[in-house]
């Protein structure tokens, strides 16, 4: 095996002119690289001469000198010309109108993603990528395009394969620019056996209504999707009403920190850091009795300080508000909240509503959806991943704790009592 080539420098090398240099180190060896190609294509060096029946063609100068930028920086090559041939001379390195590798071209629209605006490519990257580094705003748009129909293939994608234990759901809504009232995106975020989380679904809908939602899930089970053990929502009454359109056997949960939200609306704003300890404390209990113990414990402080209405509210959806209680300890933390949809959006709002670069819904889904995939690669596994296989399965848990467990360490209590 050859050793790897060793790139000599002709001039004296110095911190001021790292950058040129390297570039200027680098087009030189891929422009040798480029005369080596065609040697191999001929099957002999430069100046070497042909053998007689030799008709493989011959090397015919450059052709004109072009741009190639790559995350290093812009360099200049002239790629080498062959005549005398049928089959045509294909560089590997340097295929036919390629102006930019695909780093550099993978880079742009992500960096449009985090919040760079077209106009100001030019701005941020001139000085990185070199003079001649072919950047504009058309050159974002062009990429833009072919998101489009990606996401057209991503949504008719099967997906009997997928195995869903566990679906947060939410209503995201996006100020898209020439349209009156926001655009509300239905976004569903999926874990799987192994622990993973995928974004699962992403579509516009008319707000969060039944029809949407509906129309969402049926879209989910045509391609094959498999019945989720247990759905997460923040209480939207639409979600509920498709998932019992579609998916009757799915459990319900609900968000706790919408939960919250909702009921420290009434209650006055010196007593709210008060309620949200009290309420917590539900919500993080070891057990659904102390939950329940709890629960009391809140409703009995709203009654002292006159509080109806929020004494009222805790009892409502208390059913898919404890539900967690019947899935894996380890996996609690994530099911109190739709959390996994709320965070990466924590961020791509700052991007949509203050650019309010999207003049249609069609757009602003689109960019979101490339946004979610993006940070997709960052999502956080599950805890207790095993677990998931087993709640995959049907096995039932208790408290946090498989029911056959459970009823054991039930009978041994009983015992010792006795």
């Amino acid at each position: 095996m050859k050793d790897s080539t060793i790139i000599r420098i002709e001039q004296p090398l110095c911190f001021e002119t790292l950058e040129s240099t390297i570039r200027g180190e680098i087009e030189g060896w891929m422009q040798s690289i480029l005369n080596e190609e065609v040697s191999e294509f001929l099957g002999r060096m430069k100046s070497e001469r042909r053998k007689a029946l030799d008709d493989v063609g011959y090397r015919n100068g450059y052709g004109k000198p072009r741009k190639l930028t790559l995350a290093s920086g812009t360099i200049e090559l002239r790629r080498p010309r062959v005549r005398g041939l049928e089959q045509r001379f294909e560089s590997r390195i340097l295929p036919l109108f390629k102006r930019r590798t695909n780093e550099v071209s993978e880079l742009l629209p992500e960096l449009y993603l985090h919040g760079l605006s077209c106009g100001d490519f030019d701005l941020a990257l001139r000085g990185l990528l070199g003079e001649d580094a072919p950047l504009s705003a058309s050159t974002v748009a062009r990429l833009k395009e072919k998101w489009h129909s990606e996401l057209d293939v991503w949504k008719s994608r099967p997906l009997e394969e997928l195995e869903v234990v566990y679906i947060w759901a939410d209503g995201i809504y996006i100020k898209a620019g020439l349209e009156k009232q926001k655009s509300c995106l239905l976004v569903m975020i999926a874990a799987l056996v192994d622990g993973s989380k995928v974004l699962l679904a992403i579509e516009s809908g008319h707000r969060e209504s039944t029809e949407s939602w509906s129309s969402l899930l049926r879209g989910l089970r045509d391609r094959g999707l498999k019945c989720p053990k247990a759905v997460i929502g923040d209480g939207a009454l639409g979600l509920w009403a498709g998932l019992r359109n579609v998916y009757p056997e799915a459990r319900e949960l609900r968000c706790w920190n919408h939960r919250i939200m909702n009921i420290v609306d009434r209650v006055k704003k010196v007593d709210q850091a008060a309620a949200v300890v009290l309420l917590r404390k539900i919500a993080y209990a070891k057990d659904r009795e102390e939950a329940e113990k709890q629960k009391k414990a809140f409703q009995g402080w709203c009654i002292a300080n006159d509080y109806k209405k929020a004494a009222e509210l805790i009892d409502e959806d208390w059913e898919r508000m404890v539900a967690f209680f019947n899935f894996p300890k380890d996996h609690w933390q994530h099911l109190r909240t739709t959390n996994p949809v709320e965070s990466p959006f924590a961020a791509l709002r700052l991007r949509t509503d203050a650019a309010k670069r999207f003049k249609k819904a069609e757009n602003a889904t689109c960019v979101v959806w490339k946004m979610l995939t993006v940070a997709q690669s960052r999502f956080r596994k599950l805890n207790a991943p095993e677990l998931l296989k087993e709640v995959w399965k049907g096995v039932e848990f208790v408290d946090g704790v498989r029911k056959i467990q459970a009823k054991q360490s039930e009978d041994q209590s009983e015992r010792a009592a006795a």
